[in-house]
């Protein structure tokens, strides 16, 4: 079973919570569908349910086509650090930012000691009747660099600490094909009538979008990456800069999602080519007919260009201590 499939289940028309009771639940929402985990988990938790997954799929059918991207905007824009970049072709978007980073001298790895400071935006369906508008959810999140005891005694089976991610990035190798087969390696692929294997195409950009995505990764690192992310079969990249839950002109690095109407993007700051988002986003027209059990909703009509899911990483440090900010 796909995610959006698992979230769309568990909506059960409840209503949009208000926004402290949407900001514990959202994360985790979040970090489901980003991480590809399956029905055995959400199921888990049926809190999701009511805290975040409602809200999530009120994305997809009340906001609809009012979370749209952003038209080709002018060059001499924003996105003007690119140069002459231009948007057609993954491998010269990839390759460009892989260039750009690989002058860049690497920060020394933080300490063991140290915390990961994240602040995330996602896009807000409205509520009760207004405009359609963005909040900061969990707006200050720390991690502790080495979590080992989140991950030794945490049930999460993809969870991955900075610290893992950092040095596991560092040791990838230069050849394409064999990183991406570290990166699966690095994030598994399924194995049960639950949560099927995936195809290895699909396996490869999920996998990579979750390392792109963690902080820190030292230049030369990413650099490795992007240039592997180029030669994933059915990698796309947008013609065009579009919007970021936080209204930012961003970079769109796309696979569409084996066997679903949606497609994954990667968004990327053109300036830096660091690490901005991600979205879910309709590429077909399509009806779903949400149930739960024998219960049966009305059929949802999901539009082309309709966005699912969209999230923004606004700030990323490394800081000294928990409640410190950058």
């Amino acid at each position: 079973m796909d995610e959006m499939t698992q979230l769309r289940e568990l909506r059960a028309d409840a209503p949009v919570p208000d926004r402290s009771a949407l900001a514990p639940g959202r994360l985790r929402l979040t970090e489901t569908v980003a991480s590809g985990r399956r029905a055995r988990r959400l199921k888990a938790d049926w809190r999701i349910a009511s805290i975040g997954a409602a809200a999530a799929i009120t994305v997809a059918a009340v906001l609809g086509t009012q979370l749209v991207d952003a038209a080709a905007p002018d060059r001499s824009g924003p996105a003007a650090t690119t140069g002459t970049l231009r948007l057609s072709s993954p491998a010269e978007v990839l390759n460009r930012a892989a260039d750009v980073l690989e002058k860049q001298q690497a920060a020394p790895e933080p300490r063991d000691d140290q915390w990961i400071y994240t602040k995330t935006v996602m896009a807000q369906p409205p509520q009760n009747g207004s405009a359609a508008g963005r909040f900061t959810y969990d707006p200050d999140n720390w991690v502790p660099y080495d979590n080992s005891a989140a991950a030794k005694n945490g049930k999460d089976d993809d969870y991955r600490t900075s610290r893992q991610v950092y040095r596991a990035a560092n040791e990838l190798p230069d050849d394409p094909a064999r990183l991406l087969a570290k990166v699966r390696s690095f994030y598994p692929t399924g194995n049960t009538a639950e949560s099927p294997p995936e195809a290895e195409a699909q396996h490869s950009f999920r996998a990579m979008s979750l390392m792109v995505q963690a902080y820190p990764i030292a230049p030369a690192a990413l650099a490795r990456i992007y240039r592997a992310l180029a030669t994933v079969p059915g990698v796309h990249v947008t013609d065009h800069l579009v919007k970021d839950a936080a209204g930012r002109e961003v970079i769109a690095i796309t696979r569409k999602e084996d066997g679903r109407h949606e497609q994954r993007e990667i968004l990327l700051d053109p300036h830096d080519f660091r690490y901005a988002g991600m979205r879910f986003v309709v590429t077909e027209d399509y009806e779903y007919t949400p149930s739960a059990g024998k219960v049966q909703f009305p059929t949802e009509k999901f539009k082309a260009g309709q966005i699912l899911i969209s999230e923004a990483r606004v700030k990323a440090a490394v800081v000294d201590a928990k409640g410190e900010k950058p």
